[in-house]
Parts: structure tokens; C-alpha cells; sequence
């Protein structure tokens, strides 16, 4: 279906636009929300008019809102969790948990629907995106660190932690696999050969 957008949709377009999405989401989202309506011909005449409108509100948005995009960049959350050998959390950090530290932090209402991450489950360095407006988009540093030690130690990229705890896990892996006795009463490839070589 087409819908002219009537607000800023993140991901999707800026108010005036026309936009074909999936049935589903037109329907049960973007028009019962206000964030379109079906490009009919009548809406069609008002596209031009909203995208003015539209764009007048987001340069004073953005004007209003670039201080706190700045204090945001300048932001570290810290966040202290319970967290197994690998370093993945026996819970996680929600969108909530972020929206509500920034705007304790910030003294700016922030919503759980502009954190835009999913919940952060690894301990380490993270970099989260803040949707304040479609065009001011800051990212926050988050770092979640183990209950009991200094935050210090984990500020480096989750990622790497991730990987480096992922390689600990195939080593052991392998370890262990190199410890088994062998099942099968078939002699190694190397064994094999060896007795093949003539002397």
C-alpha cells in the first residue's frame, strides 16, 4: 500500500513523502499512530504543505535538541551486572534501563522507543544509538561491567570480548577433544602412512 507520511518515521522516510510499505504495518501501525495516511488524490494535494510544515519543526527540533545530542556524545553509562565466565549477562540491559539513566543524566525526557539497540547481553564497551530527531542521531557510550570489579576493566569493545571469549571456548573445546580417548579402533592418518612408507 502507499501512504503519505504526516511525521518523521525513522528507517522509513520524512513527513511528506510517499512511501509503499506492507499492508500489515501501514494499517496497524503508521495510520492508527498518526505517522500516515493512504495516498489518496485528496492527500496527495497536501503533500507539499506537510513536508514544509514538517521541515520548519525539524530545523527548530534540531536547534533545540543539538546541546543535548552534544551532552549525550560526551556521556558514559555504567552499568553493573551479573555476568558468567564468558562474560555473557545472567540478565541484560533493557532499552528502559538506558532511556531511564539518560534522562536521570541528561534532565531531558528519553523514551525507550529512541534507544535504539537491542538488549545489551555481553560485558564490555558499547556504543548506542540516541534517536532524538531523524537527522540528530548521537551515540552513547554504555559500559556494563562484572558486580564487584572496576568498570576500567571493561572498557574496551564488546565485540572483542566476545571473540576473545569465543577463543578461550574453542581452545578448551579442542582440549578437551584431544583428551578423549579414541573411539574408533582405526589407526590416525599419520600411522597409516608411516606403515605405508616403504623403508
Amino acid at each position: 500500500m502507499k501512504v503519505l507520511l504526516l511525521k518523521d518515521v525513522y528507517n522509513l522516510g520524512r513527513a511528506g513523502e510517499i512511501k509503499k510499505v506492507a499492508n500489515g504495518y501501514g494499517r496497524n501501525y503508521l495510520i492508527p499512530q498518526g505517522l500516515a495516511a493512504l495516498a489518496t488524490p485528496g492527500t496527495l494535494q497536501q503533500a507539499e504543505r506537510i513536508r514544509e510544515e514538517a521541515d520548519r519543526h525539524r530545523n527548530l527540533l534540531n536547534e533545540e535538541l543539538a546541546e543535548v545530542a552534544e551532552n549525550i556524545q560526551e556521556l558514559q553509562l555504567l552499568f553493573a551486572a551479573r555476568a558468567g565466565e564468558t562474560g555473557k549477562l545472567y540478565g541484560s540491559i533493557t532499552t528502559q534501563m538506558l532511556a531511564n539513566e539518560l534522562t536521570e543524566k541528561l534532565d531531558v525526557e528519553i523514551t525507550k522507543r529512541q534507544i535504539d539497540t537491542q538488549p545489551i547481553r555481553l560485558l564490555g564497551m558499547h556504543s548506542v544509538n540516541v534517536r532524538l530527531t531523524i537527522d540528530l542521531i548521537p551515540e552513547v557510550s554504555v559500559v556494563v561491567y562484572r558486580e564487584g570489579e572496576p568498570p576500567e576493566n571493561y572498557m574496551v569493545d564488546a565485540q572483542e570480548m566476545a571473540a576473545e571469549a569465543e577463543e578461550v571456548l574453542a581452545a578448551e573445546e579442542e582440549a578437551a577433544k584431544a583428551a578423549e580417548p579414541k573411539a574408533s579402533g582405526k589407526p590416525d592418518k599419520e600411522e597409516e602412512t608411516a606403515e605405508e612408507t616403504p623403508e
